[in-house]
This record gives C-alpha cells, sequence and structure tokens, in this order.
C-alpha cells in the first residue's frame, strides 16, 4: 500500500504539478487548498507525511501545524514555502516541523526527503549503551525519562540516537548536520541548534546524561 501524503498548497499549478509527480512514485496524496479543509483532512485519515505550505488562506500553515503538533508529535512534517526567512524557517521547527524546503525546490529533494522520513518511520531499534538507551524507541518514537513516556519527532530521534551511539565523545556540528540532515550549511546549523535545545529540555530530568556543548566544534552526551 503506498504511504498516504497529506499536501496542503493553496497554488493550484503548483499543486497539480507536486500531486501529479508525487501519486506516479506512486504516493496516495490528499491535497488540500486551505488549512480548515486540510485540519479535517488530517482528523479523518491517517497520514504518513504532511506537506505544508506556510501562507495558506484562512489559516496558515503554521497554526495548522500546531493544531497537528498537538494531537500526534511523531507524523513527519515538512514545511514547503516561499518563505526563506531565517526567523520563519526557525519558527516551523520550533512548531515541531521535521524540515523546512524554501521555493523554488527540487522535486526529486522533495521526493527524496519524503521517502527518508518513510524509511525512519518503518525502522526498528533501540539505541545505544547509555542507561537511557533501552528507553530510545526509534520505531515508535519515544523515549521514556524517569518513567515518563514522551513523543519524539523524527528529527529529534535522529539527532539523538546519533549521540547515544557515540557515548563521552565529542561529535563535531558538521559531522552531525551531514548525518542526519545530508548537509552542514548555515541554517542546518542553527536547525541543529534549535533541536538539540528541544532534546536537553526533555533530557533535564535524566539522573546520568546530559548533552553539552562544545563551543564553535560540537556537543558530548556524557552518561
Amino acid at each position: 500500500m503506498p504511504a498516504h501524503i497529506l499536501f496542503v498548497e493553496d497554488d493550484v499549478n503548483l499543486g497539480f504539478v507536486i500531486r501529479d509527480t508525487l501519486e506516479n512514485v506512486p504516493f496516495a496524496v490528499t491535497h488540500c487548498t486551505n488549512g480548515p479543509d486540510a485540519w479535517t483532512a488530517f482528523q479523518s485519515a491517517q497520514f504518513d507525511v504532511c506537506l505544508l505550505d506556510v501562507m495558506l488562506p484562512q489559516s496558515d500553515g503554521f497554526t495548522l501545524a500546531r493544531q497537528i503538533r498537538a494531537v500526534d508529535t511523531q507524523v513527519p512534517i515538512l514545511f514547503l514555502s516561499a518563505l526563506a526567512n531565517k526567523d520563519d524557517r526557525l519558527q516551523g521547527l520550533r512548531l515541531g516541523a521535521d524540515d523546512y524546503l524554501t521555493k523554488p525546490f527540487s522535486i526529486e529533494e522533495l521526493i527524496l526527503k519524503i521517502n527518508v522520513f518513510l524509511r525512519r518511520t518503518t525502522s526498528n531499534g533501540t539505541t545505544s549503551n547509555l542507561p537511557i538507551s533501552p528507553l530510545l524507541d526509534r520505531q515508535n518514537l519515544t523515549l521514556t525519562v524517569n518513567g515518563q513516556e514522551q513523543l519524539l519527532t523524527h528529527r529529534e530521534a535522529d539527532v539523538l540516537a546519533y549521540l547515544l551511539e557515540r557515548p563521552n565523545t565529542l561529535v563535531r556540528r558538521d559531522e552531525l548536520l551531514r548525518a542526519v540532515w545530508g548537509d552542514d550549511d548555515y541554517f542546518m546549523g542553527r536547525s541543529l541548534d534549535v533541536f538539540i535545545s528541544r532534546l536537553r529540555k526533555r533530557l533535564v530530568h535524566h539522573p546520568n546524561v546530559r548533552i553539552e556543548n562544545v563551543h564553535g566544534v560540537g556537543f558530548i552526551l556524557r552518561e
């Protein structure tokens, strides 16, 4: 059964081209042109990936992302937007998005990112030898700290898993960026800082594990 994608784009011509291309992969695509219709669609079906434009009529993509994350912290969210401003992109990530593509973008890159998210969704296993490792479930995107289960986004799980596999070792920023994002440009570096901050908050009550910052170099996950 093909993966089901929620695609929200109000530009009729662009929406037709992207939907037609995705359906030829093949993916099953539900295409909506505004926020309220997309939210109704999300509530009535199961989706594997959400592709959201930011500038939408009636309710913007950021609002839609908040609604989705309030009920589902696991489904991958990828913003597709003409808003290339750094603050807009970081806002999208802080809302819980897993990635952000600025228009115009390569359709091949979009398909690649979708497939990466789908592979991570179906991957199995827990990670590392640290005390926390049995509590990080990458298959279900859950992290349990002091008996409290938290749901992670795909990016959060990927970053944490990479650090857990290298305990008490300096992981350079460029290494982590290439491993998780496939690139190490300036914006990806800012994105990484957002996810590290989110993970620190999730780990704050763990008695043995913390993420240290080595300024300008990278990170060390200490046990």
